[in-house]
Order: C-alpha cells, then sequence, then structure tokens
C-alpha cells in the first residue's frame, strides 16, 4: 500500500471533507439523546450519512484542481508589476 502523493494535504480534497462530515453526522446522532432523536424520522441520519459517503466517492474518482492561491503572481507578470 502507498499513500498518495502529498497525502499531508489531504485535508483539502472533497472525498476526505465528505468522509469526516459523514463520520461527525452519524457520531453526533449515536449520541443524541433519545427525546432529541424523536423528533424526526429514524431514517433522516442514514439518508444523509449515505448521501454525503456517496459524494465523497464521486469526490474521490473526478479529478480535483488545486485551490489558485491569491498570493501567487499571474503567469507572466513579473513580481515587481513590469
Amino acid at each position: 500500500m502507498k499513500l498518495i502523493e502529498e497525502w499531508h494535504k489531504s485535508y483539502r480534497l472533497f472525498s476526505v471533507q465528505a468522509m469526516a462530515l459523514a463520520s461527525a453526522l452519524l457520531g453526533t446522532w449515536a449520541v443524541l439523546p433519545d427525546d432529541l432523536k424523536s423528533g424526526l424520522p429514524h431514517w433522516i441520519p442514514n439518508a444523509a450519512g449515505i448521501v454525503i459517503l456517496v459524494a465523497g466517492i464521486i469526490g474521490r474518482l473526478v479529478q480535483q484542481t488545486p485551490p489558485v492561491d491569491p498570493d501567487a503572481t499571474a503567469p507572466g507578470i513579473k513580481p515587481n508589476g513590469r
């Protein structure tokens, strides 16, 4: 097994963010008191978790472009502005 390149920046990947969100949602639901859970249908957290995890799978399969660094200079423009 080999880690992806720049694994230490994996928190920027949509797939990682989606899986973290799904884990947080399902973990929160598991520790909520029953009286709070009774206000929502039981299928809501499961469906939300599945949708988020599927989005994470799709995000892993799609090429993700890195965000543009606003501090970087545009191509062809020298740092002194000329």
